[in-house]
Protein backbone atom coordinates (compact mmCIF):
# COMPACT_ATOMS: atom_id res chain seq x y z
CA UNK A 1 0.00 0.00 0.00
CA UNK A 2 1.41 3.64 -0.70
CA UNK A 3 0.75 6.21 1.35
CA UNK A 4 0.57 9.89 0.27
CA UNK A 5 0.55 13.32 1.97
CA UNK A 6 0.11 16.27 0.86
CA UNK A 7 0.66 19.92 2.27
CA UNK A 8 -1.72 22.31 1.39
CA UNK A 9 -1.89 25.73 3.13
CA UNK A 10 -5.22 26.16 1.82
CA UNK A 11 -6.76 23.41 3.49
CA UNK A 12 -9.14 24.11 6.73
CA UNK A 13 -9.97 19.90 7.51
CA UNK A 14 -8.05 16.78 6.58
CA UNK A 15 -9.16 15.05 3.46
CA UNK A 16 -8.75 11.07 3.47
CA UNK A 17 -9.40 9.90 -0.51
CA UNK A 18 -8.54 5.94 -1.22
CA UNK A 19 -7.93 5.02 -4.86
CA UNK A 20 -8.34 1.47 -4.98
CA UNK A 21 -9.48 -1.66 -7.57
CA UNK A 22 -11.66 -2.67 -5.17
CA UNK A 23 -12.72 -2.74 -1.47
CA UNK A 24 -10.33 -5.46 0.79
CA UNK A 25 -10.67 -5.85 4.42
CA UNK A 26 -7.31 -3.79 4.69
CA UNK A 27 -9.58 -0.76 2.97
CA UNK A 28 -12.36 -1.52 5.43
CA UNK A 29 -9.90 -2.18 7.88
CA UNK A 30 -8.83 1.50 7.52
CA UNK A 31 -12.41 3.20 7.11
CA UNK A 32 -13.01 1.66 10.22
CA UNK A 33 -10.10 3.10 11.75
CA UNK A 34 -10.57 6.47 10.42
CA UNK A 35 -14.07 6.87 11.32
CA UNK A 36 -13.78 5.23 14.94
CA UNK A 37 -14.27 8.36 16.94
CA UNK A 38 -14.04 6.66 20.20
CA UNK A 39 -11.10 5.00 21.15
CA UNK A 40 -10.88 0.96 22.19
CA UNK A 41 -12.19 0.36 25.68
CA UNK A 42 -12.45 -2.55 27.30
CA UNK A 43 -14.08 -3.43 30.86
CA UNK A 44 -12.93 -5.80 33.06
CA UNK A 45 -13.72 -6.89 36.44
CA UNK A 46 -11.26 -8.08 39.17
CA UNK A 47 -12.49 -8.46 42.57
CA UNK A 48 -15.60 -6.92 42.34
CA UNK A 49 -14.16 -4.01 40.80
CA UNK A 50 -14.62 -2.75 37.22
CA UNK A 51 -11.40 -1.79 35.40
CA UNK A 52 -10.86 0.08 32.20
CA UNK A 53 -8.26 -2.05 30.30
CA UNK A 54 -5.87 -0.90 28.12
CA UNK A 55 -5.64 -2.97 25.00
CA UNK A 56 -2.05 -2.54 24.66
CA UNK A 57 -1.48 -4.11 28.32
CA UNK A 58 -3.78 -7.03 27.64
CA UNK A 59 -1.54 -10.60 26.93
CA UNK A 60 -4.40 -12.75 25.69
CA UNK A 61 -8.22 -13.05 26.10
CA UNK A 62 -9.88 -16.38 26.19
CA UNK A 63 -12.59 -18.06 26.79
CA UNK A 64 -12.86 -20.93 29.34
CA UNK A 65 -16.20 -22.02 31.66
CA UNK A 66 -18.19 -19.95 29.56
CA UNK A 67 -17.03 -17.05 30.36
CA UNK A 68 -14.39 -14.55 28.84
CA UNK A 69 -11.12 -13.69 30.43
CA UNK A 70 -8.57 -11.05 29.61
CA UNK A 71 -4.80 -11.81 31.12
CA UNK A 72 -2.64 -8.50 31.89
CA UNK A 73 0.29 -9.16 34.19
CA UNK A 74 -0.95 -12.56 35.50
CA UNK A 75 -4.15 -10.67 36.52
CA UNK A 76 -7.44 -12.79 34.82
CA UNK A 77 -9.95 -10.09 34.47
CA UNK A 78 -13.64 -11.03 33.49
CA UNK A 79 -14.67 -9.49 30.44
CA UNK A 80 -18.66 -9.83 29.59
CA UNK A 81 -17.83 -9.26 25.98
CA UNK A 82 -17.92 -12.76 23.58
CA UNK A 83 -14.85 -12.63 21.75
CA UNK A 84 -15.93 -12.67 18.71
CA UNK A 85 -17.48 -9.11 19.73
CA UNK A 86 -13.75 -8.09 21.08
CA UNK A 87 -12.14 -9.84 17.79
CA UNK A 88 -13.88 -6.71 15.93
CA UNK A 89 -13.13 -4.37 18.14
CA UNK A 90 -9.72 -4.96 18.73
CA UNK A 91 -6.79 -3.54 16.23
CA UNK A 92 -5.89 -6.29 13.41
CA UNK A 93 -2.28 -5.32 13.73
CA UNK A 94 -2.33 -5.71 17.52
CA UNK A 95 -4.86 -8.88 18.05
CA UNK A 96 -5.34 -11.88 16.14
CA UNK A 97 -7.74 -15.06 16.93
CA UNK A 98 -5.57 -18.25 17.28
CA UNK A 99 -8.05 -20.74 18.20
CA UNK A 100 -12.08 -20.72 18.42
CA UNK A 101 -11.40 -19.69 22.36
CA UNK A 102 -8.25 -17.42 22.44
CA UNK A 103 -7.03 -14.03 20.91
CA UNK A 104 -3.33 -12.87 21.47
CA UNK A 105 -1.54 -9.56 21.64
CA UNK A 106 1.12 -9.68 18.85
CA UNK A 107 3.11 -7.27 20.74
CA UNK A 108 3.01 -9.65 23.87
CA UNK A 109 4.42 -12.82 21.88
CA UNK A 110 7.92 -13.58 22.95
CA UNK A 111 8.22 -16.28 19.66
CA UNK A 112 6.92 -18.71 17.44
CA UNK A 113 7.76 -22.63 17.55
CA UNK A 114 6.97 -23.71 14.26
CA UNK A 115 8.90 -27.00 14.70
CA UNK A 116 5.17 -28.65 15.39
CA UNK A 117 3.75 -30.58 12.74
CA UNK A 118 -0.20 -29.37 12.38
CA UNK A 119 0.15 -26.56 14.94
CA UNK A 120 2.43 -22.98 16.14
CA UNK A 121 3.48 -23.15 19.63
CA UNK A 122 2.73 -19.52 21.50
CA UNK A 123 5.21 -18.23 24.09
CA UNK A 124 3.69 -15.18 25.41
CA UNK A 125 5.51 -12.29 26.96
CA UNK A 126 4.87 -13.31 30.74
CA UNK A 127 5.74 -17.30 30.35
CA UNK A 128 2.01 -18.61 28.76
CA UNK A 129 2.44 -21.12 26.40
CA UNK A 130 -0.37 -21.42 24.03
CA UNK A 131 -0.93 -22.72 20.99
CA UNK A 132 -2.58 -21.92 17.46
CA UNK A 133 -5.43 -24.52 16.80
CA UNK A 134 -5.00 -26.25 12.82
CA UNK A 135 -7.64 -24.01 11.55
CA UNK A 136 -5.90 -21.04 12.14
CA UNK A 137 -2.15 -21.78 10.77
CA UNK A 138 -2.52 -20.30 7.78
CA UNK A 139 -3.91 -17.48 9.33
CA UNK A 140 -1.15 -16.74 11.38
CA UNK A 141 1.24 -17.54 8.72
CA UNK A 142 -0.06 -15.27 6.86
CA UNK A 143 -0.05 -12.09 9.48
CA UNK A 144 3.50 -13.71 10.11
CA UNK A 145 4.41 -13.66 6.44
CA UNK A 146 5.35 -17.17 5.84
Amino acid sequence: MKVEIKIDDGCNEPKVIIITNKVTDEINDILNTLSSKSPEVITGFYNDLAEILSPNDIIRIYAAGGKTFALIDKKEYILRQRLYELESKLSKQSFVRISNSEIINLKKVKNFDLSLTGTICVKLSDGTVTYVSRRYVSKIKQVLGL
